[in-house]
């Protein structure tokens, strides 16, 4: 779900606050959200609804709403479209004013317990000015999605506090790795240990799906993140989190050249984030090549450059990303990575 160029193709800490604590007649401008404290959406059980929304771009082919549909109500799911799921502005699933209808609705719906993005691809963050964030706050509901969803995550984050989970998409492959994690996380309510399938075939050592200790070590802190040319393109607004500190970095792309990847780090190491946070991980780069025309820097060599000076843990080749075995990420969530073994510890559940 590439957002450039649409036809290619994790604890609390401490107990939550209330929310009248919180909610102030003026907005959420004052509200204390970026804390210690996060705020839990509630677990999933067979029978309840999840809300499909299209907040970024649309899909132009009927099969894959079907298919949505039909693996959700194999999960023992029930499923409801947002009112305009299927309409079309430009590249977009809907209008501006349409898509933050349509996300505020399934929010304040008290019939849908989930909500899900039906894709990414961009937009996402043309609507977080639209965004009802008080209703978010008061009806906290399980959120899920990646890609140019980030933005979404983000903003909810800074304005709420809420735990939302960087994960598949409606339209996502449902195969049997994605499916175990969100089922354990969002129905099982597990604080799961996160790490890469260990699957050598027919080789002698594992070639596929491999970590990359960039420095080793253990390390707590929040996580907080997601697809990092959306992340970088929010940054200086107020849906961009301001706190850093003890917060564990992750990020994933797609279809980046690697001059772009090393852009986009040094915007996040000019913006004073890379000096705060307690640890790194970085996740899958999808098609990530260098550019024609001159020498390139390899994207391994990019990110060593910006992580390695912080001396913190950190590590790359987890499994999250534009990839079909795509992990359930809890953003906001405090957890603990291990870089030497590449795996990332929930340190509660992500629902309540």
């Amino acid at each position: 779900m590439q957002r450039r160029n649409f036809l290619r193709n994790i604890g609390v800490g401490g107990l939550s606050i209330s929310l009248s604590s919180f909610i102030s007649p003026g907005g959420f401008s004052s509200i204390p959200t970026e804390s210690s404290n996060s705020l839990l959406p509630n677990g999933l059980s067979i029978g309840d609804t999840i809300g499909i929304v299209s907040p970024a771009s649309a899909i132009f082919e009927t099969e894959p709403y079907e298919i949505a549909v039909e693996s959700f109500e194999a999960m023992g799911l029930k499923v409801k479209l947002g009112e305009f799921v299927n309409n079309r502005f430009g590249h977009l699933g809907g209008t501006d004013e349409e898509r933050a209808k349509e996300f505020n609705d399934m929010f304040r719906d008290p019939e849908v317990n989930a909500v899900i993005a039906l894709r990414g691809g961009s937009g996402a963050a043309r609507i977080l000015d639209k965004i009802d964030y008080e209703a978010i706050a008061k009806n906290p509901k399980i959120f899920i999605g990646y890609s140019d969803i980030t933005a979404l995550h983000l903003a909810i984050y800074a304005k709420t506090g809420l735990v939302t989970f960087h994960g598949p998409l409606a339209v996502s492959t449902w195969n049997k790795f994605s499916y175990s994690i969100f089922k354990q996380i969002l129905f099982d309510k597990q604080a799961l240990l996160l790490e890469n399938p260990k699957d050598t075939g027919d080789n002698l050592t594992q070639v596929t799906n491999r970590i990359r200790t960039i420095t080793p070590g253990t390390t707590q802190g929040v996580l907080l993140g997601g697809n990092l040319s959306v992340l970088t393109g929010i940054m200086g607004s107020e849906y961009f989190p301001s706190q850093w500190e003890n917060k564990i970095l992750y990020l994933e792309d797609i279809g980046e050249q690697i001059y772009a990847v090393d852009r986009m780090m040094t915007q996040l190491k000019l913006g004073g984030v890379l000096d705060k946070i307690s640890g790194f991980v970085f996740g899958k780069c999808t098609s990530c090549d260098p550019g024609s025309g001159y020498g390139s820097f390899t994207l391994e060599e990019v990110i060593d450059h910006y992580i390695k000076p912080l001396n913190i843990p950190a590590y790359s080749g987890a499994m999250f990303g534009h990839i079909s075995d795509n992990s359930t990420i809890p953003n906001g969530l405090r957890a603990e990575i291990n870089a030497d073994n590449g795996t990332i510890q929930m340190l509660a559940p992500a629902v309540s």
